[in-house]
């Protein structure tokens, strides 16, 4: 990684502000895509998980630690952060909040895994025809989506939904606290399940039957059309900032396929954070999507092709901490030894259905509940462990069956992301379930890069020549893959077996 003279540079530099899900990250960037030592700033993101299923949090809190992240990434940046031309911003999809008639927020700010809109988003497949809307928006009904959510707020908190003036994505609310005008990229948008994507425009019958007319959303930019002339508080705390271009904010995963080098058919990104993703960035040409898979947008000209699973390291950091696993060094050791004798522990014995943030692909329940079945009393913590990451895994290859059928061209996986990066025993568990090889990214921040990528493109300064960092290539044992088709086989039937029971579950 490059460092910097205390003097001015020639080159610009971009800042890169990563609102993701479970921390917020500011860095910069230069004009080569590379990280500036020393100018990393950090806070870690709370939620608040209800008994009901929801999953919110304070949106001027997030925000605040955004802002000391910045704070801490221009404090650290020398010549750099002077230097900085540009602002690029990623933010996770599907978040939603509003705004009241004063500027303030008039609802907690929503994330993606909030369960309550179930009902929701049954009364929309029960109203409306799902698959022409998903032509149209790229999304099904789900209660992960904006779109069910807002009929959930409007039916069970219709004060609080009279009040909003404007609905939108912390994105968004970024943008309105900066610069006093909220504007929704075109990669936002089309992660709500509102836009529809052939017209760029918010989706009529949509928002009909919801209830809202297009003006109590926010206008809907492209990721050219920068805001700039930070407000006066912002000015005075960031000066360096003060009139540079910021790029509205742009979903995280098409973010982080751009900034792992996954940008052509060619090469499909395999996420695993807090969730997980497994997707494709192409150019927007028309094909008929399945309901397994969705279609988002980076902007007007690259679409993104995949599934997602609701659950990837958050499974991981409940299993480490409810059952006092240890560190994740001493977590790993013991992985990779029962991958290299796999007579160890009884794992294999275990089906897991790792559904404690519900699910997403490829069937989209509408209520969805973890399970654990075969268990005896020689079962062990690191069993349940172990079973979790394999039954992960096969969620992802049902996906990677999809994806593979309407992108044939795939030939290399990427595997980036926190939750997937720190544990190689995982990244081989995933190599081995998908029957492909998995290379690991070199990149550890995939969104951030993107972000900062769009921000010298934006420039003109992004080089297309900038080599992607690579890390192992982790290959498939035929044996294991074997074994783990039929363990898809018991899966899938305990799935089918207790899919009636989840109706059980409602709160």
């Amino acid at each position: 990684m490059p460092t910097v003279p205390a003097g001015r540079a020639e080159a610009p530099f971009v800042l890169a502000l990563d609102l993701g899900s479970s921390s917020l990250r500011a860095l910069i960037y230069d004009a080569q895509g590379r990280e500036v030592v020393g100018t990393e700033g950090r806070t870690p993101l709370r939620w608040t998980e209800t008994p009901d299923g929801g999953v919110e949090t304070d949106p001027d809190r997030l925000l605040d630690g955004a802002f000391h992240a910045i704070d801490q990434a221009v404090a650290g940046g020398g010549g750099a952060a002077q230097s900085i031309a540009a602002v690029g911003v990623s933010t996770f999809w599907h978040n939603l909040m509003g705004i009241g008639r004063d500027g303030r927020p008039s609802t907690p700010l929503y994330s993606w895994a909030d369960e309550r809109s179930a009902e929701a988003a049954r009364a929309l497949r029960e109203r409306l025809d799902e698959a022409a809307v998903r032509r149209r928006t790229g999304c099904v009904f789900h209660p992960s989506y904006p779109a069910a959510r807002l009929l959930w707020l409007r039916g069970q908190h219709p004060e609080a939904f009279r009040a909003t003036r404007t609905w939108m994505s912390i994105g968004e609310y970024l943008a309105h606290r900066c610069f006093g005008r909220a504007v929704c990229s075109i990669s936002m948008a089309s992660g709500t399940g509102l836009l529809d994507q052939e017209r760029f425009e918010w989706d009529a019958e949509l928002l009909e039957a919801i209830g809202l007319t297009p003006q109590r959303l926010a206008p809907i930019v492209d990721l050219g059309d920068p805001l700039s002339g930070l407000a006066p508080a912002f000015a005075s705390r960031w000066p360096a900032l003060r009139d540079r271009p910021w790029l509205p904010a742009a979903g995280d995963g098409a973010l982080s396929n751009l900034g792992t080098g996954c940008v052509t058919p060619s090469r499909a990104a395999l996420v695993v954070g807090t969730s997980g993703a497994l997707r494709v960035l192409h150019a927007a040409e028309p094909f008929e999507v399945p309901r397994s898979l969705w279609h988002y947008r980076l902007n007007r000209t690259r679409v993104l092709t995949g599934g997602a699973v609701s659950n990837g390291g958050n499974l991981f950091r409940w299993m480490q901490e409810q059952f006092a696993l240890g560190p994740p060094e001493e977590i790993e050791r013991s992985l990779q030894a029962r991958l290299r004798d796999p007579r160890r522990g009884t794992a294999r014995r275990l089906v897991v259905l790792p559904f404690l943030a519900g699910e997403r692909s490829p069937d989209w329940p509408l209520r969805a509940r973890g399970a654990v079945v075969g268990m005896t009393l020689s079962t062990e913590p690191l069993d349940l462990l172990q079973a979790g990451l394999e039954a992960i895994a096969l969620r992802f290859a049902l996906i990677w069956e999809q994806l593979r059928a309407v992108v044939p061209g795939v030939v290399e996986i990427v595997g980036s992301g926190g939750g997937l990066l720190r544990s190689p025993a995982w990244l081989q568990i995933m190599a081995d379930v998908l029957g492909h090889p998995i290379i690991a990214s070199g990149e550890a921040e995939g969104s951030s890069r993107g972000a900062a990528l769009l921000a010298l493109e934006f420039l003109g300064a992004a080089r297309e020549e900038v080599p992607v960092p690579f890390g192992d290539t982790f290959r498939p044992d035929p044996a294991q893959h074997a074994r783990y088709r039929e363990a898809r086989t018991a899966h899938l039937a305990v799935e089918a077996a207790l899919s009636p029971l989840q109706e059980f579950s409602r709160p």
